[in-house]
């Protein structure tokens, strides 16, 4: 009897340090010294020549992601496998830059003929090397698993068309908070996303993942559910949302700025 009590106990207990928050402020410090917002945050830009002084934090910070096992992931709450995941990407992406910084302009410099800079296999995660495209497809944005779209918003692929990198880490306890705010600020940017006469230009975002708008999210069946509900972020009277609605207003995808989303700290600068 002690014995299966003594068995249980250790079971319980392994189960309470696994399901236990896990620990970002290593990525959380990094941002904030590093992430500059600019626009009130409409828009950042990172310093990589910083994050790379800082480098051997930012590894620290990358072994610890990459010594979690599955089984440990699958015990957390939904929150905090989502915070984790993009946390992942995120930090992953920066270090991908960091591994030919300072003489890139693109992360698309970093693929090749045959294969994208997002297929390469070289993220160690809950026990298989994964690539970008692994953690982004086949988990944050798989369907049936988080089915929110407001993640488009939140992964940052080191560009300067991208969502804005958030100078935080995303954590379980604030992440609809995080996520709501990222895609605020991603909304209220003019360079992105803007009403034009009878055009509605917004982001290539949107039509890469339209699927994603459109799935029954909160109400959204299509772009223009999605673009009505956000109308405040977006400047959009009531008489745009109406024409919108009833197809008058037309729907633009604008080119992307696929150019380095670099920027240079007042601390960095005065070096």
């Amino acid at each position: 009897m002690k014995k299966i009590l003594l068995v249980s106990l250790l079971v319980f207990t392994t189960l309470n340090v696994q399901a236990a928050e896990f620990n970002h402020s290593g990525w959380d410090s990094l941002l904030k010294k590093h992430v500059i917002s600019l626009a009130q945050g409409e828009v950042t830009q990172v310093d990589y020549a910083g994050m790379a002084d800082d480098r051997a934090e930012l590894k620290t910070y990358l072994s610890s992601l990459s010594a979690i096992s599955m089984f440990q992931f699958e015990s957390w709450s939904k929150a905090e496998q989502l915070a984790f995941l993009i946390n992942v990407y995120n930090a992953w992406t920066v270090e991908l830059i960091l591994t030919a910084y300072p003489d890139i302009e693109s992360i698309k410099e970093l693929g090749s003929l045959f294969q994208s800079p997002w297929k390469k296999e070289f993220i160690p995660l809950l026990g298989e090397t994964r690539s970008l495209d692994d953690v982004e497809h086949g988990f944050i944005r798989a369907e049936g698993r988080y089915d929110n779209p407001y993640i488009h918003f939140a992964v940052n692929c080191a560009s300067v068309g991208c969502p804005p990198l958030l100078a935080e880490a995303y954590n379980a306890e604030q992440l609809d908070m995080q996520l709501k705010k990222s895609t605020e600020n991603f909304l209220r940017d003019r360079t992105r996303n803007r009403l034009e006469g009878t055009t509605l230009n917004v982001s290539s975002v949107f039509k890469w993942y339209r699927g994603d708008f459109e799935r029954g999210w909160k109400g959204f069946h299509s772009l223009a559910d999605f673009f009505s509900k956000h109308r405040d972020w977006l400047d959009l009277s009531a008489s745009d949302v109406k024409r919108l609605l009833s197809g008058d207003i037309e729907i633009e995808f604008l080119d992307y700025d696929w150019r380095l989303n670099q920027g240079r700290s007042t601390e960095q600068g005065m070096k």
